[in-house]
């Protein structure tokens, strides 16, 4: 068998994936390099993300989950407003959140990127500011900038627009299934926001958030909206993304507006279709993908995050238990990996339902389920989720084998 620490691995994408490979790759014995397009860690104001058991367990094993709980949002409670009437429905999201999970954290997604990728950067190299531009089938990769250096393997975790996938497997179009939704988020000032509470306005066929974090100084717009047909736009052209929300969201509710109003001003502005992935391998040669460049389940309705830090404790360990043998080791990880891709993307399709409800009907059935939930007893609301949600059953269901690490 070889020396495993002689198998050098490149990794694309220094986001979540990215950084919590590095981490157990390295643990495994094996020499690893990652590679990120933007010029530093990214802080992009992106929106907030669950933890669930599986990815909370894996972090407890990288010794994060302390500072993983220090940065929790702390969101416990929800305002739901239905759009065309006045009262509210108010909710204790903490006892949903224990009934759906026995361990879950709701986290921005930047302040954990920033976790894993100190946990990794004094044994890692990280080469910010590049990309891919050429893989060959011998190793041999070309970058943007940087000369060209040869690896023995190389790991897409490059998100749902993966630059590796579209080299070795081609275009996304291919393999991208527009589930009838968009979403987006942008940055807002904290005046309006309240601790520990998540403000929702639902209409029919729109859904508009609003939370903050205690540690932030500032607060989070999420909206979602559904579309029969995807939308004409370039992933860069940012003032047309802006312009669909506006037309999407207004008249919903002054204060929806007045978040609106912050498009023109917000330092930082997300925009995506909600789509899936769907191929049927994430592995070619040398190459394979991991977390939302192969298996995304829909961004912010899916559990991706959770699903992206299992599949990569997942590869790392199935490249050490086969010596970094990857033809032995990539098949064993597509096969642990591939009910949990399939549950992800039910669960995904079940929740963009609820949170986006096509109808009147759905909207008050949102409103009602969320009341019933938060006023029943802790143990009620927990088996009756579980009974009612694919999303809660498809996140407690993972498990994942144990893969002692050499160091």
């Amino acid at each position: 068998m070889a020396k495993r620490a002689a198998t050098r691995i490149l990794v694309s994408g220094a986001s979540v994936a990215g950084p919590v490979l590095a981490y157990w790759l390295t643990r495994h014995g094996f020499e690893v390099t990652v590679v990120e397009r933007a010029p530093g860690l990214r802080r992009t104001g992106g929106h907030a993300v669950d933890l669930f058991r599986p990815a909370m367990d894996i972090s407890e094993k990288m010794g994060l989950l302390p500072r993983v709980e220090e940065r929790a949002t702390g969101t416990d409670r929800m305002t739901l407003h239905r759009e065309g009437t006045r009262r509210p429905v108010r909710v204790d999201l903490s006892k949903i959140f224990g009934a759906a999970s026995g361990r879950h954290v709701e986290i921005m997604r930047d302040d954990l990127s920033e976790i894993y990728y100190e946990a990794t950067r004094d044994d890692v190299e990280y080469v910010f500011g590049d990309s891919i531009t050429e893989i060959s089938s011998d190793g041999e990769v070309r970058f943007d900038n940087a000369a060209p250096r040869r690896f023995d393997l190389v790991v897409g975790a490059d998100g749902l627009h993966s630059n590796v996938r579209r080299l070795v497997f081609g275009d996304e179009s291919r393999f991208g299934a527009f589930i009838g939704a968009y979403l987006g988020v942008l940055t807002l000032p904290d005046v309006s926001w309240r601790d520990g509470e998540l403000l929702m306005h639902v209409g029919v066929g729109r859904t508009a958030g609003m939370y903050g974090a205690r540690h932030l100084g500032e607060a989070r717009a999420l909206l979602l909206f559904r579309s029969e047909r995807e939308l004409g736009y370039h992933h860069r052209d940012v003032p047309r993304q802006k312009d669909l929300l506006r037309g999407a969201f207004e008249g919903m509710h002054p204060e929806v507006d007045r978040w609106l109003d912050e498009l023109d001003r917000t330092p930082a502005f997300y925009f995506d279709s909600i789509t899936q992935l769907r191929m049927d391998t994430w592995s070619r040669g040398r190459v394979t993908l991991v977390g939302d460049a192969g298996y995304c389940p829909g961004p912010a309705v899916g559990g991706s995050t959770s699903l992206a830090v299992v599949g990569a404790y997942v590869l790392a360990g199935e490249l050490a238990r086969a010596g970094g043998d990857h033809e032995r080791a990539f098949p064993a990880y597509e096969r642990a990996m591939a009910e949990h891709v399939r549950a992800g993307r039910v669960a995904a399709l079940s929740a963009a339902k609820t949170l986006i409800p096509a109808s009147r009907l759905g909207v008050s059935g949102l409103a009602q389920g969320a009341r019933l939930m938060s006023a029943l007893p802790a143990g009620l609301c927990r088996a009756l989720l579980r009974l009612t949600t694919r999303s809660a059953r498809a996140h407690n269901s993972m498990t994942v084998g144990d893969y002692p690490a050499r160091r």
